[in-house]
């Protein structure tokens, strides 16, 4: 039978079942099955011939068994590999089939709704940029880094850990779909053979287990365990971690051994810290994505290329619209009122926001309500909420509420114990959760399903997790918002802070302002971050405006500006006593919350104290931004040097020129450089900049004519140049 095999080899070239398989890949898994037809009846063709050689053989007449030289050894070995190498590409097919199917559909919270929207359907380009190069153009296309060039290097070496970072919400989950749905459908990256991707949630329950990293790639894709592929080292293979923040504990690269072998049982931990090192897998691509508050958690020296994912331009914003919806003129009138509101407009250049914000325009105009806009990113979940519970009483309650009544006893009862739910698995950093997890926070499974816009469900299949039931909110940021709700609620009812477990005998606007600040300073006191979210939206919840959205919820609401006068001082004094950038942000968020007034100020203080005592990153300066450019309060006059003594600033501080309504460039020390800067300014569509004073600056020729360009543009709005 060896024989057999070594003749087979002889007379079909590898370089041929090669050259098939990379055609068969190309057509589809269908074509496979001609692959095996032709080597079905090939092999027998070859076995009779051999049988028939071994037949004359032990006949008297026969010649003595011939033997096994060299060349029949390295034949065989050449065939076994041609058998591998077959596996491997029918094991690639069917990963990619597994893959396209999982990645194929976005979840908008509306697919138990019977409206699954494609990926491709959907997707918009986001802008996403090279942190270590991020000098001049922070949102220019050109430098923008597509979805399917990620592991393109920005310099000569080989990227092989990839850190890409965003705020919440900003599309890294979804870019990372995106990247596999394009590999699985053969549209990009074809020299790769396997992708992996994986998310921190999930490993979080394998983290009390023992495991190989084999085993763990076999337990999370049955198709490689079928295929009986245990080494990986002649593969081109991608590992996706999504999530960082999410997992736990923190990765620690001090006090975990060095891991080697990848049949070696060992914790999760240990294999991705290997992993991440390059002890494992070292030729393998690693791609792993974090909130910002998480990056810390890789030591430098491990990580090739750093990433920042900075959501939607204008431009896409609107794109992203006029794919959501199909009516042209429906879709004209939601991006007329998002531009209406400066800071809806700002906020929604994060993804999730731009979802949340669709959804809930689409209602009110489509109900023809007179509302306004939200303002914050508390009282946009709100009404999401609100839209959600509408629709869902209306599908599954048959019940047709009037705003007022949309918070009824039911309800309300429901979204306590959702909240509770929420706030639980928040404290414990779960963002997966079983059925009995559910049933504890008095969640009926059934009555749970009739409120899919807050809530679904995941089922695995594969014995990642055993066959349970597992659970999450559609978004994590739906999590904090009901996690904080909740709090919110049990304070409001029964004067319990959750956030201390203690009651105390303080009198009411005392015990309102000790909640809050106790929930300030928890979060504080998280070193990544986890609890900024969910108090942002504890503090949005302060304000009555908010709380009159919710009534029915609340038997009463609460009125407290000293209280929130006094907290706003707090949260001050925090940044200016912080060294921390990155937390500083976090709390200039929190004050936008709140609608302080004073935000610009504080944040042109915290630019020129000495608090700061270095250059702001791109990605800080992108932060700080937004924050500013979010506040309700128009920017009547923006004195640039205020802001900075820098005139290289001027890149990132060109939006708040934009949103201005006169701006004050003069004696900066501005060249024809710098020039280039304000052209968009003067030719942007949504500019409110009227007057524009660049006096004592010295532009040349060159400036002058840049900027000439921009006055003669029919979107320039200004009114005086000085």
């Amino acid at each position: 039978m060896v024989s057999c095999f070594v003749h087979f080899c002889k007379v079909v070239p590898r370089c041929s079942y090669q050259t098939s398989l990379k055609f068969l890949l190309k057509k589809g898994c269908h074509r496979i099955f001609v692959l095996f037809q032709v080597l079905e009846d090939d092999i027998i063709s070859f076995v009779r011939t051999e049988l028939q050689k071994m037949k004359n053989m032990l006949s008297p007449e026969g010649s003595s068994c011939p033997k096994v030289d060299d060349e029949t050894y390295s034949q065989q070995a050449r065939m076994f590999s041609v058998v591998s190498e077959t596996q491997a590409a029918i094991c690639q097919v069917k990963l990619k089939s597994s893959l396209a199917k999982r990645c194929q559909y976005l979840f908008e919270g509306n697919s138990w709704r019977g409206k699954l929207t494609p990926v491709n359907q959907i997707y918009t380009e986001l802008n996403v940029q090279q942190t270590e190069a991020a000098s001049l153009k922070p949102d220019d296309p050109e430098t923008t880094i597509s979805c399917k060039n990620i592991f393109k290097p920005g310099r000569d070496e080989q990227i092989r850990t990839l850190v890409t970072k965003g705020a919440a919400g900003i599309g890294k989950t979804l870019l990372t779909q995106k990247y596999t749905l394009d590999w699985a459908e053969g549209k990009t990256n074809r020299n790769i053979q396997f992708i992996f991707p994986f998310t921190f949630r999930e490993l979080n329950l394998l983290k009390s287990q023992t495991i190989t990293l084999v085993g763990l790639i076999h337990q999370f894709f049955p198709e490689i365990r079928k295929a009986g592929i245990c080494s990986f080292e002649e593969f081109q293979i991608v590992f996706i971690f999504d999530g960082l923040d999410e997992l736990q504990p923190p990765l620690d690269f001090h006090h975990t051994p060095v891991l080697i072998d990848v049949t070696e049982p060992s914790s999760v931990h240990t294999i991705l810290v290997n992993l991440i090192r390059g002890k494992l897998l070292p030729s393998a691509r690693l791609w792993i994505t974090t909130r910002p508050a998480a990056v810390h958690q890789i030591p430098i020296q491990y990580v090739d290329s750093e990433k920042e994912i900075r959501g939607f331009t204008d431009q896409r914003k609107k794109e992203y619209f006029r794919k959501r919806f199909q009516d042209k003129e429906h879709t004209n009138k939601i991006i007329s009122h998002i531009e209406t509101s400066r800071s809806l407009h700002t906020m929604c250049h994060i993804p999730v926001f731009c979802w949340i914000t669709a959804t809930v325009l689409d209602q009110v105009l489509k109900e023809n309500k007179k509302t306004e806009m939200p303002q914050t990113l508390t009282e946009l979940y709100i009404n999401f909420m609100v839209v959600q519970v509408s629709q869902d009483n209306e599908k599954y309650h048959k019940k047709v509420l009037t705003t007022d009544a949309t918070w009824n006893p039911e309800t309300g009862k429901i979204f306590l114990a959702i909240g509770k739910l929420a706030f639980e698995q928040l404290e414990k950093r779960n963002l997966l959760f079983y059925e009995e997890d559910l049933k504890e926070s008095g969640i009926d499974i059934n009555t749970a399903s009739t409120y899919p816009g807050v809530f679904t469900e995941t089922f695995k299949e594969e014995s990642v997790l055993n066959r349970k039931r597992l659970f999450c909110f559609v978004h994590r940021s739906i999590q904090e918002f009901l996690a904080a709700l909740y709090v919110f609620l049990v304070f409001m009812k029964t004067g319990d802070n959750l956030m201390r477990r203690s009651r105390s005998a303080l009198q009411p606007e005392s015990k309102f302002k000790q909640f809050y600040q106790s929930a300030v300073d928890k979060a504080l006191e998280s070193p990544d971050g986890y609890l900024d979210m969910f108090t942002r939206f504890l503090l949005g919840l302060s304000l009555k405006t908010n709380q009159d959205l919710l009534q029915g919820l609340l038997q009463k609401t609460k009125n407290a500006p000293q209280v929130q006068k006094t907290l706003v001082q707090h949260i001050k004094k925090n940044i200016r006593d912080c060294p921390s950038v990155e937390k500083s942000i976090r709390m200039f968020h929190w004050l936008n919350e709140l609608n302080d007034h004073s935000l610009e100020e504080e944040i042109r203080l915290y630019l020129s104290g000495e608090v700061l005592e270095k250059e702001l990153t791109s990605s800080q300066w992108s932060a700080l931004i937004f924050v500013l450019l979010s506040s309700q309060k128009v920017l009547d006059v923006f004195d640039f040097k205020k802001f900075s003594k820098s005139k290289e600033a001027l890149v990132w501080l060109a939006p708040v020129v934009k949103a201005s309504k006169k701006s004050l460039l003069c004696s900066c020390n501005l060249s024809q450089r710098n020039s280039i800067h304000v052209v968009p300014v003067l030719t942007a569509e949504n500019s409110c900049l009227s007057e524009l004073d660049l006096s004592d600056n010295d532009l040349h020729d060159e400036g002058v004519d840049l900027l000439s360009f921009g006055l003669r543009s029919p979107k320039c709005r200004l009114k005086v140049l000085m």
